[in-house]
Parts: C-alpha cells; structure tokens; sequence
C-alpha cells in the first residue's frame, strides 16, 4: 500500500487526483493545503489524512511525511500569467524557493518525487511540436517578467535532474499542456486576470458580458482534459517496472490544439446549448486588446504549443481521449448545472 504526499492537495490537480486515488485503490494520502473546499468526495474518507496548512510555514509536519511516505507530489505554485507580471518576485519565492526545500528534503529521505513542470519551459520554441529530450527552451529577454514562472520551473527540473545524475533520486517531471476541466477555478470572481484562460472566460461570460481577446487571440494552445491527465499521473505513481524512473513526460493533447479565438468561439457556441445561459452567451461581445496595455510592459507570450507525448505512449501506455467538445461540455456541466454559476450581467 503506497502513501502519497500531496501539497496542494485542495488544487485542480491535487484535488482530482485524491479523489481518483481514494475511489481506485488503496493508496493512503496525506494531503496540505490552505483549504479544502474542492475535497468534499475524499474528506471523511479512512485513507484520507488532511491537515490545513502552509508549505512556507509548516515545515516540521512536512519534513515528517517526507519521511513517512513514498512518493511524494509537490503541487504548489502560482500558475496565473497576470501574476507573473505584477508579481514575479512572490512566483520566484514559492515556485522555486519553497519548493527547492521540498525536493532536498525528497534527496535527504531518499524518497521518489513526482514534480509538476509545465508546458510553459519550452517559452517560444519554434519546433512543430515539443520533445522532452531535444527541444530547445527559449524564453524572451529579463525585462519580460512574464518568463519568471517558467524560468523558476525549469531550474527546478534542472536541479531534479542533476539530483538524478549525481545522488541517484528517483524523479519523474510531468508538464501539464493547459488542463482543464471541473475545478480549475473559481469562477464566481469578478475580478480580472484571476484565473486561468478556461475559467476566466466562463468568468467573463457569467460577470462582464465580454470577453478580451489578447493580442487579438491568435496563440495557439493545446487544451487536455482533466481525467486524461489524471490517468497519466495514476500510471507515474504506479511505476510499474520503473517505467517513469527518471523520465520526462509531456502530459497533453496534440489533437486538441485551437487558437484562443477558436477555444472562445467554441466556448460561446457551447455555452448556448444550456437554456439558461443561452441569452447571456448571444449578448457576450469579443473584443481585442493589445497584451502589453492588458497585462502591463512586461508580458510577452508564446505562440503555440504542441505537446509530443510519444514518451507517454512508450513507456507509460498513454495517450489522451477526450475530445475539445466533449472537455468544454463536461467542464460547463459543473460549472453551469452541479454549481449553478449565476449569471450577473444582463442579456441585451
């Protein structure tokens, strides 16, 4: 029987996670976070140990559970673009700062570690699509303050790396390619930049009747649904004959890989098959912004990402199989029926 440490259990990922564990095996899970809003299915559960708490301030109870368990999930970060921007030192100081502690705590125990890169460390390569081993990793120049979060994430993969080759931990990096689905955010927020792009825009929809399209929209992204990802991490924790020992695994869907424009097109036009947000959704206006006046002078975005996942398929037996209209479908069914989002705009 596994015990797993998650810290930032109550989290998109981690919260999913949990629940994915607690319903499929019989893995004990000792879960941190400052909330647990999101763990409704899990809390209660036997096998589920939560402890409201700060990876920056409970450092006694966390060095503990390292110690106590097998693998070990370090899932706090601040993962918003408009934070990058306004405050790129307090990114540094949680994506990289504290969760360096973590991971040489993880090298001290010799315990295995499973750490959440991102798609954001390939920056602006140009290559079709992004390899693990070969692609080259471009981010613009120091004054773009955007790059600090993947700039903080690749240091940590660097250092996770060279803790592999020279003192034998047993790592695998995953790189999440825009994962979405139920959970992501809070949408009930009105206040902008406070989410993630799938949530914002439901946000936008629900609060403001518009929706900014950045740079007029053109970037591409990959969109990869929740439970696809999930089913990737569950075969990482599982490892079977060391299958993700010391491996890089981009987690994402090459199929499903739209413009923002599109993904906002096929959002309204998804968001009209619910009855009582079909007016809302006609009303929505698109607008263009430029980036720089939208998130200050020092953003800068990439174009596109592509995810490889041949290393997924090798060695973990992985590829994803949810469509981009059945993802935003599921996604609007919790947000729109489970949760009943109220809409505080009024249709034209």
């Amino acid at each position: 029987m596994k015990k797993i440490l998650i810290l930032g259990v109550n989290g998109f990922i981690g919260s999913t996670l949990t629940d994915k564990i607690m319903a499929t095996t019989d893995w004990e899970v000792y879960g941190m976070d400052m909330d647990s809003d999101k763990l409704e299915k899990s809390k209660g559960h036997e096998r589920f140990h939560f402890v409201e708490g700060d990876i920056t301030i409970n450092k006694e109870w966390i060095e503990y559970h390292i110690k106590k368990c097998d693998v070990i999930l370090p899932l706090v970060a601040i993962a918003t673009p408009s934070v990058y921007v306004s405050d790129p030192l307090r990114v540094f100081e949680l994506d990289f700062e504290a969760n360096l502690e973590i991971v040489r705590q993880c090298v001290k125990y010799k315990k295995r570690v499973l750490f959440p890169s991102t798609s954001e460390v390939y920056g602006m390569s140009q290559d079709e699509t992004f390899n693990e081993e070969t692609s080259q990793l471009v981010l613009g120049p120091i004054n773009k303050q955007r790059w600090i979060y993947s700039c903080s994430k690749q240091m940590l993969d660097r250092v996770i790396y060279a803790y592999g080759d020279k003192e034998g931990l047993d790592y695998t990096l995953f790189r999440p390619f825009n994962w979405i689905g139920p959970r992501l955010d809070r949408v009930d927020s009105q206040k902008e930049g406070s989410s993630r792009a799938l949530t914002l825009f439901i946000s936008n929809i629900l609060h403001h009747g518009e929706i900014k399209l950045v740079n007029g929209g053109d970037q591409r992204r990959s969109f990869t649904y929740i439970d696809d990802g999930i089913e990737a991490l569950m075969k990482i924790i599982e490892n079977k004959e060391g299958c993700a020992t010391r491996r890089i695994f981009n987690i994402g869907n090459p199929k499903n890989d739209y413009s923002i424009k599109e993904f906002v097109n096929m959002l309204l036009t998804k968001f009209k098959e619910y009855p009582d947000y079909k007016a809302i959704a006609e009303a929505t206006k698109i607008t263009v912004v430029d980036g720089q006046q939208h998130y200050g002078k020092s953003y800068e975005d990439a174009g596109f990402r592509v995810p490889s996942v041949e290393n997924a398929k090798k060695y973990l037996g992985w590829e994803p199989t949810t469509s981009m209209d059945e993802a935003l479908k599921k996604t609007l069914d919790y947000y729109l029926i489970e949760q009943k989002e109220p809409a505080t705009v009024q249709a034209a």
